[in-house]
């Protein structure tokens, strides 16, 4: 740890002068410098959660321009956690509202690719990781739903094989493992039954798939947490909204369940990770 930090304890939170010199570095918008600072300490905080001296990590929202200007080759910044921690299990970024979470089985990848990436595996796998998620957040017993991938769930098989072919089999798998899993329901009507309680939880095909319905029912309250990785790292799961840079109408709500969540998911972050 270099010796020019300033460390301060208050509460549970804390707090590290880094030393770092912003001036020259571009505000409101997206940059190199930007994004190696973001790339630095991240792997600042995980050094420090490696020698035992921080339980969980939340950080503010990343820019992925600012990330990949400064280097990095992975799609997004959980993917580089992934290859930074060693990761040998399943990763999924897990989105949270109050009353429901949200697992992903493709997500940062173009909507021409994800069909391809759908798997029984990954299905199950995504649904495990969820359930593992909702339990060690206080939900006893989840119950899961599943999202279908094309409309009105494939008709069939006439609007798509997906549902046959993956889905079905991988919602199974699960079952099998003793989760609470149903579906897969189509998409434009499985969030309503999540709204009103039916469900903890909602195994979503790709990205837009469950931002969209998360953000409309509780955007200024949303948490993104990575999941799978072995430690409790969550963030806002708006985005850095350079719009509002200076303007002093940040809103804060997500950062504060940010922090609720990776604390009430550090005790068990040795244990959040699904093969």
């Amino acid at each position: 740890m270099s010796e020019r930090r300033r460390v301060e304890q208050s509460a549970n939170v804390r707090i590290v002068d880094t030393g770092f010199d912003f001036s020259g570095m571009p505000v409101a918008a997206a940059s190199e410098a930007g994004g190696k600072w973001a790339i630095d300490h991240l792997d600042l905080a995980l050094r420090a959660h490696e020698a035992g001296e921080i339980d969980a990590v939340v950080f503010a929202p990343l820019n992925k321009s600012s990330l990949h200007l400064a280097g990095m080759h992975e799609n997004d910044e959980l993917r580089w956690l992934e290859n930074r921690l060693g990761t040998r299990g399943t990763v999924s970024e897990l989105n949270a509202i109050a009353g429901l979470w949200t697992s992903r089985v493709t997500s940062h990848v173009s909507h021409r690719n994800a069909p391809m990436l759908i798997t029984a595996e990954k299905v199950a796998s995504v649904a495990r990781l969820l359930h593992t998620y909702l339990v060690a957040s206080g939900v006893p017993a989840p119950r899961l739903a599943v999202c279908a991938l094309n409309p009105h769930g494939g008709e069939g098989g006439k609007f798509g094989t997906e549902e046959i072919d993956e889905i079905v089999p991988g919602i199974a798998a699960a079952v099998a493992d003793g989760l609470d899993v149903t579906g897969p329901f189509p998409a434009d009507t499985v969030f309503l039954r999540a709204r009103d309680g039916d469900f903890d939880g909602v195994v979503t095909m790709y990205h837009d798939q469950g931002q969209i319905a998360m953000k409309m029912i509780g955007f200024d309250g949303g948490v993104t947490i990575e999941g799978g990785i072995g430690v409790a790292v969550c963030t806002p799961a708006h985005g850095t909204a350079f719009d509002r840079v200076g303007k002093g109408t940040a809103a804060l709500n997500s950062m504060r369940n940010a922090y609720e969540i990776a604390r009430s998911l550090a005790a068990a972050s040795e244990s959040l990770t699904v093969r």
